[in-house]
């Protein structure tokens, strides 16, 4: 039993990964996006309890500008994507945050949109986060085209002919977001909203269904826009690249704070997957699922060998990884199937290969067992941390010496261990960082570090009990009262294993694009490009199910779900080209 409710059976008694080896930054930002990612639940969801999505306004131009609805039926209510399209200078495109212009920017509203609604929307939500929003709007986005298979596509669909599916292996999207909105931003619904909405509960899903929407959005406009051109000799894009195209997500230190802010969340994604590994490992495997696995671990060689990143770092990850692939299916064809076959690829794994390839085989241990997907549903957690001002204070040094030892280990008085300083920039308060005594700023540092902050707070509390050694908590804080957030959460983290990050934040070596991979790992991120150490790029949904496949009979679920590390389409598109109308 935990804070969060019962343990499931039969998950109850298994063993889990201890957290300090699972917590560590470097293998936390090596994660792939399992069966548990956001983007994967909500496709089942979907499928599962057959929602409808139709198009119920589509007002483009022959340049694809204008204003496009889409209705939502859940079994539980209705939602509206709304979407608009401007024209935009290239010299006004840009991913960062700074911006104040995009190609597309959307909204999901919850309910019907009339007129009236409709007019305050198309005032407002092409400003983001310089309007008035509604607060009827569950996410507000932005998204700007990727040019070059703009221009691919368009020609190619307008002069009959398929666009090369090479050109979505390169960039997987037409479009790709540059911030997806939730929670209460800029005046739209604030999460209780969702809080028990039966639609949205779990973490991030109204979000990932506002993207949904934009990839078949940028299907219906792309086609929209290339039978403008070409009149009858178009043709509509072939189903096995509607599928390969998915949206893409440009995304910066921004992202960063969340894992650090929210723990109890981190906890709780942590968890379930761990939970699910440890569910995977103690199955007895058959023949059937050990030749599904070698066929799972040969696509994703194939999938990685695919992803094109200018990244000379992430180059070699990816390189080592496609590497230690043919090894792993050398050991699953020669060992014998035994009862712990699972544990001992494990372990070997651990032993031998590099850590983005350890944590690929635990992917696709999970995504062997469609069993853990109900795990999905424990993936959310109020964001609450108690104090107990009444414990003893003794007890409050023995928290931090059994469950922050990682933080004490760390001698913040080097140089190295005080490197970066986190800060928000004046302009759009976005996270920032900063090399200490050399870049302005460090007395505007926000207090994102974690492990340098219990450091502090033991050295003082030390003392405090030296001289007050029958003291509690509530004596210390009355006297040192700045401490207050820290102890709270100490006190409140002693009992989550998985909620903290194990990892200096100042330290010179660490690295942010490792809180970035972690966070975008439980999305269902693929094609991981990062662009710098602070800004990467990645696509969502790709090869997902399309709308037109969420309702269509007969289906198996188990099949329709299977769509992890899509590969480049090979075949089938000049049949279907030549049927075409």
């Amino acid at each position: 039993m935990n804070s969060f409710g019962p343990d499931l059976h039969p998950y109850a008694n298994l063993s889990l990964r201890p957290a300090s080896r699972v917590m560590q930054l470097e293998r936390l930002g090596s994660l792939h996006a399992s069966r548990l990612s956001f983007v994967r639940s909500l496709v089942r969801q979907m499928a599962r309890q057959r929602w409808q999505i139709s198009q119920t306004r589509f007002d483009l131009d022959a340049e694809g500008y204008g204003t496009a609805i889409y209705r939502l039926q859940t079994p539980n209510g209705r939602y509206h994507g709304v979407i608009f399209t401007r024209p935009l200078e290239d010299d006004a495109r840009t991913d960062r945050v700074i911006a104040n212009a995009w190609d597309a920017t959307f909204a999901v509203v919850e309910g019907d949109v009339d007129d009236l609604l409709l007019e305050q929307m198309a005032d407002n939500v092409p400003l983001q986060e310089a309007g008035r929003q509604h607060p009827r709007l569950l996410v507000l986005s932005r998204a700007n085209r990727s040019l070059r298979n703009f221009a691919s596509f368009l020609d190619a669909l307008s002069n009959g002919r398929q666009p090369e599916a090479a050109w979505i292996t390169q960039v997987g999207y037409l479009y790709r977001t540059t911030a997806v909105y939730g929670n209460g931003k800029f005046g739209i619904a604030d999460y209780t909203r969702l809080r028990a909405n039966p639609d949205f509960q779990r973490p991030f899903a109204a979000q990932m269904l506002a993207v949904y929407l934009l990839r078949h959005f940028s299907i219906e406009q792309i086609e929209h826009m290339a039978r403008a051109r070409g009149g009858d000799q178009a043709v509509p894009l072939a189903t096995e690249l509607k599928r390969y195209l998915g949206i893409g997500n440009s995304t910066g230190l921004g992202m960063a704070p969340f894992l650090i802010t929210h723990p109890m969340l981190v906890q709780q994604w942590v968890h379930s997957r761990e939970r699910a590994l440890a569910f995977a490992c103690a199955q007895t495997p058959t023949e059937t699922e050990r030749q599904r696995l070698i066929a799972l671990v040969e696509r994703a060689r194939d999938h990685l060998a695919q992803t094109v990143t200018q990244d000379s770092d992430q180059t070699e990850r990816n390189h080592e990884t496609v590497a230690a692939l043919p090894d792993i299916i050398a050991w699953l064809t020669e060992v014998p199937l035994e009862a712990d076959l699972w544990n001992q690829l494990q372990e070997w794994s651990e032993r031998t290969l590099p850590l983005e390839a350890q944590e690929l085989v635990n992917t696709l241990l999970i995504e062997l067992y469609p069993q853990v997907d109900h795990l999905e549903d424990q993936m959310g957690a109020p964001e609450r941390l108690d104090l107990t001002p009444e414990m003893p204070l003794i007890k409050l040094k023995q928290l931090i010496d059994t469950h922050y030892h990682w933080a004490l280990a760390e001698d913040f008085s080097t140089r190295e261990a005080r490197y970066w300083f986190w800060y928000s920039s004046a302009e759009k308060e976005e996270p920032r960082l900063g090399v200490r005594d050399e870049e302005p700023g460090a007395e505007k540092e926000t207090p994102l570090a974690i492990a340098p902050r219990v450091r502090h707070t033991y050295d003082i509390l030390c003392g405090f009990l030296e001289a007050n050694p029958g003291s509690q908590v509530v004596d210390f804080l009355l006297n040192h009262p700045r401490h207050k957030d820290i102890v709270r959460r100490i006190q409140t983290m002693a009992n989550t294993p998985f909620g903290e990050i194990r990892a200096n934040l100042w330290h010179r070596d660490m690295k942010p694009m490792h809180l970035l991979r972690t966070k975008l790992s439980f999305f269902g991120a693929s094609r991981f490009d990062p662009k710098s150490d602070r800004w990467v790029r990645i696509t969502l949904f790709q090869g997902a199910p399309l709308v037109e496949e969420l309702n269509a009979e007969p289906w198996d679920l188990n099949d329709f779900d299977d769509w992890s590390f899509p590969l480049e389409p090979r075949s089938g598109l000049e049949k279907e080209q030549e049927i075409a109308p």
